[in-house]
């Protein structure tokens, strides 16, 4: 029996994640036929088998960390005559493994590796060529392994994008452009908030071991945990080094609020909120709540622990208010903010405010945030870059709302214009996330309506 181990695929990394097997026991295979995809921090490759033979087992399950060197799947050897089948023909010899990448093999996603073998056994390998490199039919389309966990990653049907490649198969471009332009539908539907608060996903394999009945409610309840490995990893180890703790990203955009002062002077003058404060802040705070949820990675937590890192998804959300007050800053938390009507968060701000004004903020009140809002408005200014509260991934500021000349149908009016930005924790949320999220607010902003989905 033949052990296959993981290869060095020449990029200074010790560990990969297998993401993908491409082979069963049994399975007959010959030397650079594709058995897997592994995914490193910089690319998802292809690995190719430097063995012809049955697969005897696989010692690794998908979605495991592989540490570079560790053994990953046994084969038999094929009979003498199967492996004459398999042997590269043409002149001159086959050449010896080598545990670098073949000429041309692109680093980035889809590169290949070819003819690695395992200690100092001698595998016979042919070099592909690139017309050759391998591709997979999904329901009739043709698209290489690399593309087709792209378009997974993406929630984008293979089936449903038009493909342009010069042999008919689906490019990178090509699911990318399908993405970009089903996410102009993104407001037509809005998720709900998961029945289960949080879940703990965790970077093993638990062992089953249940807990006493009796036992209060465990972390897992609470918390989803995702493993934080391959590019997720690479990605923070890389974010971290380059700021102090959590490293910053923020954005921001400008945005046309005529429509959420006009919802403003309505909500006050109705019956249903006399006696109650309404400020353009309880709309900013339905839209955060509305926003967090079609992006839950923006209410997420980094924790490092003993056994690595991991990202907590909340499923629910305590909104924290930045309040400036005698005793200094403040950044008390409205609990279970998800839950409450517009009527009902609009009175939990009225009272955080008037108690974080008294100097009543208790430390309970201050704890467990999972996002905040900043309203540096009030202050007379438009944008800034505010610092993440601490144990949280995100903080959403809010310009002053000030009436400037906007182009509307072609013509300059006057309008209630203000900017939303924030910053947040690039090593648990990317750009694209960073970018949907604050579109959303500025959605809401520009179109209130859009809260009755």
């Amino acid at each position: 029996m033949q052990t296959f181990h993981l290869p060095d695929v020449g990029e200074g990394l010790t560990e990969a994640e297998l993401v993908t097997w491409h082979v069963k026991p049994g399975d007959e295979v010959a030397v650079d036929d594709v058995i897997a995809e592994i995914e490193t921090a910089k690319s998802l490759v292809e690995l190719p088998s430097p063995f012809a033979g049955t697969v005897g087992e696989l010692l690794v399950g998908e979605g495991d960390t592989v540490d570079v060197g560790a053994p990953i799947i046994t084969v038999a050897p094929a009979s003498a005559e199967a492996r004459e089948q398999h042997e590269p023909t043409g002149h001159g010899q086959p050449s010896a493994v080598t545990n670098e990448p073949a000429a041309g093999d692109a680093e980035g996603s889809g590169s290949v590796l070819v003819g690695y073998g395992s200690g100092s056994e001698a595998q016979t390998r042919r070099r592909k060529k690139p017309a050759q490199a391998p591709v997979a039919k999904a329901v009739g389309v043709v698209a290489k392994p690399p593309i087709r966990k792209l378009a997974r990653d993406l929630g984008v049907a293979l089936a449903e994008v038009r493909a342009t490649g010069p042999a008919g198969e689906v490019t990178r471009e090509d699911v990318l452009a399908h993405a970009q332009q089903a996410s102009v539908f993104r407001n037509i539907t809005t998720p709900e908030w998961p029945a289960v608060r949080e879940q703990e996903i965790p970077v093993a394999a638990p062992v089953a071991t249940p807990a006493p009945a009796e036992a209060p409610a465990a972390v897992s309840a609470r918390v989803e945990e995702i493993p934080v490995k391959g590019v997720r990893k690479a990605t923070a180890n890389a974010m971290v080094g380059s700021a102090y703790t959590a490293p910053h990203v923020s954005v921001w955009t400008d945005v046309d609020a005529t429509r959420t002062m006009e919802y403003v002077k309505r909500l006050k003058a109705s019956p249903d909120f006399a006696g109650i404060k309404v400020s353009p802040l309880l709309i900013v705070a339905r839209a955060v709540l509305w926003a967090a949820r079609r992006t839950p990675m923006i209410n997420s937590a980094w924790v490092d622990g003993e056994d690595g890192a991991k990202i907590h998804v909340r499923h629910y959300v305590n909104l924290g208010i930045a309040a400036a007050t005698p005793r200094g800053l403040l950044v008390p938390n409205i609990k279970d903010a998800h839950e409450l009507s517009m009527k009902d968060l609009a009175r939990a701000l009225e009272r955080l405010t008037i108690t974080a004004r008294e100097g009543k903020t208790t430390p309970a009140d201050q704890q467990g945030g999972t996002i905040t809002i900043t309203n540096i408005g009030v202050f007379g200014m438009d944008a800034g870059t505010p610092i993440i509260n601490p144990g949280e991934s995100a903080i959403v500021a809010m310009g002053t709302i000030r009436q400037k000349p906007w182009v509307v149908d072609g013509e300059v009016r006057p309008r209630w214009v203000t900017t939303v930005s924030g910053s947040f924790d690039h090593r648990v949320i990317d750009g694209d996330g960073v970018s949907r999220f604050v579109a959303d607010i500025a959605a809401i902003l520009e179109e209130p309506a859009l809260l009755l989905d």
